[in-house]
C-alpha cells in the first residue's frame, strides 16, 4: 500500500511531523513515501523569513506531482497554518488536481491531513477542516485522528492534536519544537490510515 505524504514546510515543524506520519504508516505495512510540495516564494523573501537554512534540512526529499497522486492508496497533506487555513503552496498544489478531479482519479482513496500553527489556538483546526474540503470534492474518504489515541486526552501540558488530525505548536517566533505527543499522534495518524487504506483496497 502505497501513501504519498505530501507536505509542505518553512521551518521544518511540518517536516518533523511528516517524517512521524511517515513511522505510523511503516508501522501499520505501508509504504511512505515523502513529497515535499513546491515553494512558490523567491528566495530572497524566504531568506527574509529566516526559513533557507532550516529547508535544507528536506531540500533531498523528492518534490510532489499531481501525476503521482492517483498511484497511491492513500494521501495524508501536511501544512503549516496561514490566518486558519492551508499555505498558499498546498493551495497551489491542490488547484492544479483539476484534471484528477475529472476524472474521478482519487475517488475513494483515503486522506488525511496534519498542521502547526504558532499558537495554542492560532487555527489547527480550521486548517484542517478547510483542508479536508478539497478532498472531498475529490470523493477522498477523510480520515482523522480518533480519540482512541490517548494522548489528545492529556491536559498536563500544551500539546497539539483534535480528531481532525495531528498537530503542533511551533511557538510565536517558530522555537518550539513538536512534543513527543505531537509526533505520537502523528504517528498514530499515519498508521490509523493506512489501515484504513487497506481496508478499503480490499
Amino acid at each position: 500500500m502505497k501513501v504519498l505524504i505530501p507536505f509542505y514546510s518553512t521551518y521544518g515543524h511540518i517536516y518533523a511531523m511528516a517524517r512521524a506520519v511517515a513511522e505510523g504508516v511503516r508501522e501499520a505495512g505501508g509504504d511512505a513515501q515523502l513529497r515535499r510540495i513546491p515553494e512558490t516564494l523567491p528566495d530572497e523573501v524566504l531568506a527574509k523569513m529566516g526559513a533557507l537554512e532550516a529547508r535544507k534540512a528536506w531540500a533531498d526529499v523528492p518534490l510532489a506531482t499531481v501525476d503521482e497522486l492517483p498511484e497511491a492508496g492513500a494521501i495524508i497533506f501536511g501544512t503549516p497554518t496561514r490566518y486558519g487555513n492551508m499555505a498558499a503552496q498546498v493551495k497551489a498544489f491542490l488547484d492544479a488536481t483539476g484534471a484528477l478531479w475529472a476524472q474521478g482519479a482519487l475517488v475513494g482513496k483515503a486522506g488525511g491531513v496534519f498542521t502547526s500553527t504558532g499558537t495554542q489556538h492560532g487555527g489547527q483546526e480550521t486548517t484542517i477542516l478547510s483542508t479536508f474540503i478539497p478532498l472531498l470534492h475529490h470523493g477522498m474518504v477523510v480520515v482523522g485522528l480518533p480519540y482512541a489515541f490517548q494522548g489528545q486526552m492529556n491536559a498536563t501540558e500544551i500539546t497539539g492534536g483534535s480528531p481532525y488530525g495531528a498537530s503542533t505548536i511551533a511557538g510565536p517566533d517558530g522555537s518550539r519544537t513538536p512534543t513527543e505527543n505531537d509526533l505520537a499522534g502523528a504517528r498514530y495518524q499515519g498508521r490509523h490510515i493506512a489501515e484504513i487504506a487497506k481496508k478499503l483496497a480490499a
